[in-house]
């Protein structure tokens, strides 16, 4: 049956590649296709067969190719991926769309699934009270391991509609032609479109980029999603009858306010940021309200309307005797005309007209709408105010004149010296930085009780200080422009004590964002905890700051709400996979008991990356394997690099990922486990088996990246790290210092290094040792109690289920010849041999417990992704070898160095979630 489903996908694989083909053939010529054609062939050989001939033979084929031969070789199959994605994407759309049509039961992930359970489980009067206090918000951030032009993605959406049309529109032939020509025009115009950047991104060329998901699916999508959510609701119960829900779901940013590592975010930058974003959005209202009066056209001899409505016209300057009898129309050309002269106050673009006033918030130009939506329902028409004014009317609520919530994050480290600076000039013999834990405590609580500021307009600081000071300072004055949501939290990195949070506020008081008399603070101070260690510090360091008056008065001016960040990329590097999981896991069991015993209200903020190494893997699951009260109706999560690309580019796609967001959100706090799935109870048996093999995965994880003398340059030597260092991605270095110590490495470099030679260790490595040393403790039950936790425990099920998919995407085979690249044999022998002897033991655990024959047994559409996608990713990896090879013997010239970013660049689209 799910043949027969997926030949429309087969279909269009082949229509795709036939047409890069032809692309191909038309710019290089014959012979140059040959040679793409039978590099694959014998690379499916070398995947499928493992076969030693095809291995050689392929080997002596990369070989022969000249430099030129291999960049076009390594182009095609770049785009064969891409190609690919785009028709997985229309697929999935295309078959939810069947299903839909076809009135099927709701899938499990969609908003009516998850509001059906709440009404069948006689829980609907608990949904009110969950939107009321609901905060869902995925938040994108400056860490790219995006490695696409946006030239790329505008070319790949443009196929993507085409692909479109034809599953939705019955064509005639002529059409249908016409359809191929372009599809045909569309794929040469990527074919010539060029992969790479020239320079290297800077952080404002990060913003656009991160905007540009607005323009194709936030802008318009979440408003829908309120709407039809509200909908929902009403159809099943009359009490939701033209309700409106509260804003319970915004989009947030990092990018522009993430300074963690990143000199290049200044205090400029954040205002230009906040501009640029406030631009976007009052651009969009523009255009919202120009199509808008264009719609209501109606004649007031016709159709009364309010007396507010009246008033609103006649203010309008809008004299043309076509409208005279137009009410509406004279209205919204008056709002449209405020809403210029907004632009003009907020973002200098544009002229207002003489004598109109700019709005001085976003809930002025909401009244306003407010009164044209009363007027129609007062009126008899009610339809006309549930359309495009309805869209309109959100997108106020939701984004206001800021667009999206923008975080600021910083290093404690940087902050811990800024303070030191700023008692070394208001103090004279304190030194800060000598003080320990609880005599930091104290000064910083003496200051802050202090209304005298530590700052002299007199005095010279450092650039750092400077920097940051000059900072929240813009923040201050983004507060007053925009309002208070644009930028509303502070998130500090390495957060390890209660005085990184107590440094904060004393910055904040120094700029007025906190008033030390009414103990008022205007931002959200939140602790990032990342490390093992202080993922397992991190409920303590809780418990001691609510115990602090001072700090418990900070939190009642935030409605008695702490948010808490939890950090996965850098506790998975510092501990490995497993570790990383359970000690979050824990963590979250922890910080509940503790604001539960201090009756602060917990919103935790989960740093995911797109990799299941920097704890990525689906959404869904992740939330309803959360442990009982750690989402509590409000829930914050990152999306980061191709995932956002992956999840947001298409409008449709990125709609179904915004409700699964929300729908996963309402289940864990409404619904209790038991319900969601009947036999889920993680007893004392589980926890105990956890932490045992959490214990064991630990040692064996860190023996081997921290542990074993040469596995630095191994990893330096056998990956493309170094190349990935030089490759324009992003607006910040690989390494938070000049070393190439695994330590001072960033987190999504390591996991992108380690997925492009196929080996994705972060995923996975540990969890084999840690089986096997569980089953020789327990000899008896050792193997049924894993089972059960499998089968009873969400948490163990998603975090099985993401190692599958890692390990799915894994080639072992293709990661021994990146290791051939090490020159030292005896080290790549020893430690390779270690990996390998890893890998197997995981596998062979993996299938024990889950008893599948073959990996993503359970999960038929992944295998179908890794059997389409395979072919085309495989040969990069074998080009990437070869020109590494070149590169390290002395070929070091640009086109060498394109070759080598074009296949990173590649991969990372062929294995979508890699970094």
């Amino acid at each position: 049956m799910n043949e027969v489903k997926d030949e429309l996908l087969s279909s269009d694989i082949r229509q795709l590649g036939r047409l890069l083909g032809d692309a191909i053939r038309n710019h290089l010529g014959d012979p140059a296709f040959e040679r793409i054609e039978h590099v694959r062939q014998l690379a499916i050989r070398f995947r499928r067969d493992n076969d030693e001939a095809a291995r050689a033979q392929l080997s002596d084929a990369l070989q022969a190719l000249s430099q030129e031969e291999t960049t076009q070789l390594t182009r095609a199959f770049s785009y064969f991926s891409l190609l690919a994605n785009i028709a997985e994407d229309q697929h999935h759309i295309r078959r939810t769309r069947a299903h839909l049509i076809a009135g099927s039961p709701p899938r499990q992930g969609s908003l009516s699934h998850a509001v059906g359970n709440v009404f069948d489980a006689g829980k609907a009067d608990a949904l009110e009270t969950f939107f009321e206090d609901a905060f869902v918000s995925p938040v994108f951030t400056a860490h790219p391991t995006e490695v696409q032009r946006k030239s790329i993605q505008n070319c790949q959406m443009a196929i993507a509609r085409l692909l479109s049309e034809r599953d939705r529109v019955q064509m005639t032939p002529e059409e249908a032609e016409q359809n191929e020509e372009a599809l045909g025009r569309g794929i040469v115009t990527l074919w010539q479109t060029r992969l790479l950047r020239t320079s290297k991104l800077s952080v404002m060329d990060e913003v656009a980029n991160g905007l540009s998901f607005y323009d194709h699916t936030i802008l318009r999508e979440l408003p829908k999603l309120y709407s039809s959510l509200e909908t929902m609701l009403a159809q099943r119960d009359a009490r939701w009858e033209d309700a409106e829900l509260p804003n319970f779901m915004k989009v947030g940013s990092w990018i522009g306010g993430d300074r963690d590592g990143n000199p290049f975010v200044t205090a400029d930058i954040l205002r230009s940021t906040l501009q640029t974003q406030a631009d976007k959005v009052l651009d969009f209202y523009l255009g919202e309200l120009r199509k808008l009066a264009s719609q209501l056209s109606l004649a007031q001899i016709l159709n009364a309307c309010s007396e507010p409505l009246r008033a609103l016209a006649e203010r309008s300057a809008d004299a043309s005797p076509h409208r005279v009898d137009e009410p509406y129309r004279r209205a919204l050309h008056g709002i449209h005309a405020r809403l210029e002269a907004t632009r003009v106050a907020l973002c200098g673009k544009g002229k207002p007209a003489e004598g109109v006033q700019p709005y001085a918030a976003a809930f002025e130009l909401l009244a306003d709408l407010d009164v044209v939506q009363h007027s129609l329902v007062s009126n008899g028409l009610r339809a006309l105010a549930r359309g495009r004014l309805r869209q309109l009317r959100r997108a106020v609520k939701v984004f206001g004149f800021s667009l999206a919530p923008l975080d600021l994050r910083q290093n404690s480290d940087v902050h811990e010296r800024v303070v030191d600076e700023l008692f070394a000039g208001a103090q004279p013999g304190l030194v800060y930085l000598d003080l320990d834990e609880e005599q930091r405590i104290a000064v910083l609580l003496a200051e802050l009780e202090s209304p005298r500021l530590l700052t002299s307009p007199y005095a010279q600081y450092s650039d750092e200080t400077t920097s940051e000071l000059d900072i929240f300072r813009a923040v201050r004055e983004a507060h007053v422009k925009y309002g208070k949501e644009s930028v509303p939290n502070c998130i500090i990195s390495k957060a390890a004590s209660v005085s990184d949070l107590l440094e904060v506020a004393l910055l904040l008081k120094e700029v007025g964002l906190l008033r030390q008399d009414s103990r008022e603070v205007d931002v959200n101070i939140i602790p990032l905890f990342e490390t093992i260690a202080d993922l397992r510090a991190g409920p303590a360091i809780m418990a001691r700051a609510f115990g602090l008056p001072f700090y418990r008065g900070l939190l009642e001016s935030r409605a008695d709400q702490q948010e808490v960040m939890l950090g996965y990329s850098d506790s998975n590097k510092d501990g490995g996979f497993l570790t990383s999981g359970w000690e979050l896991y824990k963590a979250e069991i922890e910080l509940v008991t503790v604001f539960k015993q201090y009756q602060i209200k917990l919103r935790l903020f989960h740093g995911r990356g797109g990799s299941v190494g920097r704890g990525g893997g689906p959404s869904y699951e992740a939330i309803l394997a959360q442990p009982a009260g750690a989402v509590q109706g409000q829930i914050r999560l990152t999306e980061q690099g191709e995932v956002i690309t992956a999840k947001y580019a298409n409008p449709e796609v990125g709609r179904r990922n915004l409700e699964v967001l929300v729908a996963a959100t309402i289940q864990s706090t409404l619904l209790p486990q038991a319900q969601l799935q009947p036999k889920a109870s993680a007893g004392a048996g589980h926890l105990a088996a956890m932490e045992e093999l959490s214990g064991t995965a630990l040692n064996a994880y860190r023996d081997l990246v921290y542990g074993t003398d040469g596995f630095e340059q191994y990893f330096w030597e056998s990956t493309v790290i170094a190349e990935i260092a030089a490759l324009n991605i992003g607006s910040r270095p690989a390494s938070r210092k000049k070393s190439t110590s695994i330590e001072d490495l960033r987190a999504i470099p390591w996991v992108l290094s380690w997925a492009q030679c196929r080996l994705m260790l972060p995923g996975w490595f540990g969890f084999g040792s840690a089986v096997q040393a569980y089953l020789v403790a327990h000899p008896a039950d050792g193997a049924d109690v894993l089972r059960g936790m499998y089968t009873d425990w969400p948490f163990f099920t998603s975090l099985l289920s993401n190692m599958d998919m890692v390990l799915a995407k894994s080639d072992i085979a293709i990661a021994g010849k990146y290791a051939e690249l090490v020159k030292d044999k005896v080290l790549r022998e020893a430690i390779f041999t270690r990996i390998r002897a890893e890998y197997a033991a995981t596998l062979d655990a993996l299938k024990l417990i889950t008893g599948q024959e073959e990996l993503q047994q359970a999960n038929p559409l992944m295998q179908r992704s890794i059997r389409n996608r395979f072919p085309y990713i495989d040969p990069l990896n074998h080009v990437q070898v070869e020109l590494l090879k070149r590169f390290r013997e002395g070929k070091q010239d640009a086109a060498a160095r394109t070759g080598i970013h074009l296949s990173i660049n590649g991969i990372a689209a062929g294995l979508r979630n890699s970094g």
